[in-house]
């Protein structure tokens, strides 16, 4: 009977293991299967969306292109050039245009007409429109950029066809594959490399091969594709967090019932609602990076940044997080934790520092959003503050809905805040459309601050940017400084410049802040003591 009982204990053992081996075995196929379907929908997305910014840098390319063949100015002239400058201000992705004939460039919207040979550079495809497509040549190389000239009769143009954000998107890649219509003849452009034939480089679909997924979107308009691709090894550690998921549920509940649990699961620990509670519990937490005024060193300010750890443990991006709660019509509660957070944390140094400028930044749904202005009133009056005190920063983007931009800033303005135009530069605002809006000051983007000292042609806009800000009487504020030349290059405006970067102090939670304020503040009065 002892060895009967410890028979069925052991029977009973074996086949609970047995079946928890199963059902480990069917979560981690299922979590398999359902994690490389939604990495094969992702990779669609990415090739649809990088597809359309390349018809769209394509199209402006040759619109430009007939627009500057059509050139009212006479040839390579000082008021040509000026007139290129302008146009490639006002576009939104290309970075040079000029004239080249003869195998040389004449002339140039950030060269002058300075003559450079393009030396063994040779077009890369023709079309039968008679436009040649070269890649990077040498006197138009941008470090770290793939830059593609396009030359249509004497002119051409120069720009990158992707944005940082499509170039970034780890771990997919992708790669541009051009076909030369006079040709016939095919290659890649620009991305990378992947070991796939032309079936799949030059034909919508979607297809795995040799342990990668690939997705590929062909343009109707231009003879080009986008493939985007990852390997299975990158897809799966990239959702590594929800196959382990799979795997303990598919152990616990079996083979059948694992799947529709690990969905569950997987739905419950989305990010959407994991941010959602993440603000109904209070969980984010407020840094502040320090504003310096250029001229004088001193900290005059104060920007508010959120952050967010998910319930993995993982730190998620503004970028991602903000936009997520944009697109579920819940950015409205970041904002009021901003808000809060910002003045319990800075309202002493408020109130006893009128001059200081504490900095939030807004969503475009909080511009419309009619409860969004007594929200802010309700916010300093319980914290004793003033509305100066208190400046709101709005991206370019948000400025999109130019009558709701225009209105809720003048509500803003006439409740005493001021008005901050953020990540100036990335493709919204010209100087008539910032005459409409009416506000105090312009931040400079980063990306122009990085291009300082390289040979990026987004140097050549940046005194454009600055005199445009002087003729509107705007304060100029620059973001991303890290070193000591890009400090230098701004120190030497006419006009003051306020700035923020690492060169001046990372983000930092309150208490760090104000310590380094004080000591900031201990240094000065000993230099005014001592002089």
């Amino acid at each position: 009977m002892v060895r009967s009982f410890k028979q069925r204990v052991v029977v009973a053992l074996a086949s609970t293991l047995a079946a928890a081996a199963c059902g480990t075995l069917a979560g981690y196929l299922a979590g398999r299967a359902v994690t490389l379907k939604l990495a094969q929908g992702r990779l669609v997305q990415y090739a649809t969306g990088i597809m359309g910014e390349g018809e769209a840098s394509s199209l402006e390319s040759r619109t430009m292109l007939a627009t500057l063949n059509a050139s009212p100015w006479p040839y390579c002239s000082d008021a040509e050039l000026a007139w290129f400058r302008t146009l490639i201000f006002r576009s939104e992705y290309l970075q040079d245009a000029g004239h080249m004939r003869d195998g040389k460039i004449d002339c140039s919207a950030t060269l002058g007409r300075e003559t450079q040979s393009l030396g063994k550079s040779r077009p890369v495809f023709s079309q039968q429109d008679g436009s040649r497509l070269y890649r990077d040549i040498a006197p138009l190389r941008i470090d770290g950029l793939t830059v593609i000239s396009l030359q249509l009769g004497n002119s051409y143009v120069v720009f990158n066809p992707y944005s940082q954000k499509h170039r970034d998107a780890a771990p997919m890649h992708y790669t541009l594959t051009v076909t030369g219509a006079s040709q016939g003849q095919s290659g890649q452009l620009v991305g990378g490399s992947p070991q796939a034939n032309e079936r799949i480089l030059l034909k919508d679909g979607e297809s795995r091969l040799n342990g990668s997924l690939y997705a590929t979107r062909c343009s109707p308009r231009f003879f080009n594709c986008v493939t985007a691709y990852m390997t299975v090894p990158e897809a799966l550690q990239a959702s590594r967090g929800e196959l382990r998921a799979y795997i303990l549920l598919g152990g616990l509940t079996g083979a059948l019932f694992g799947l529709v649990i690990s969905i569950l699961y997987r739905r419950s620990r989305s990010m959407e609602p994991q941010l959602r509670r993440a603000i109904r519990a209070d969980k984010l937490r407020m840094v502040y990076q320090p504003i310096v005024d250029l001229a004088s060193g001193r900290i005059v300010g104060a920007e508010t940044l959120a952050r967010w750890t998910d319930e993995d443990g993982f730190a998620v991006g503004p970028e991602v997080f903000v936009k997520i709660a944009e697109q579920h019509w819940f950015v409205g509660g970041i904002t009021r934790l901003v808000v809060h957070h910002a003045l319990r944390d800075f309202g002493e140094t408020l109130r006893s520092h009128p001059d200081f400028q504490l900095n939030v930044n807004v969503a475009a749904a909080d511009l419309g959003d009619p409860g969004f202005p007594r929200m802010l009133e309700k916010a300093l009056d319980e914290a004793g503050v003033l509305p100066p005190s208190l400046t709101i920063e709005i991206t370019e983007s948000s400025t999109a809905k130019q009558h709701v931009a225009q209105d809720a800033i003048v509500r803003l303005r006439q409740r005493g805040h001021k008005v901050h135009i953020d990540d100036f530069g990335t493709g919204y605002s010209s100087l008539s459309y910032l005459s409409d809006l009416s506000v105090d000051a312009i931040k400079i983007d980063q990306s122009f601050t990085r291009a300082i000292g390289t040979e990026a042609v987004t140097v050549g806009i940046l005194p454009q940017i600055l005199a445009m800000a002087e003729a509107l009487h705007l304060q100029v504020i620059v973001e991303g400084i890290e070193t000591l030349e890009q400090a230098s290059y701004f120190s030497g405006t006419k006009k003051p410049v306020l700035a923020q970067g690492w060169l001046f102090g990372h983000p930092v939670p309150t208490g760090e802040f104000h310590r380094i304020l004080a000591e900031r503040e201990r240094e000065a009065q000993v230099l005014v003591g001592a002089a």
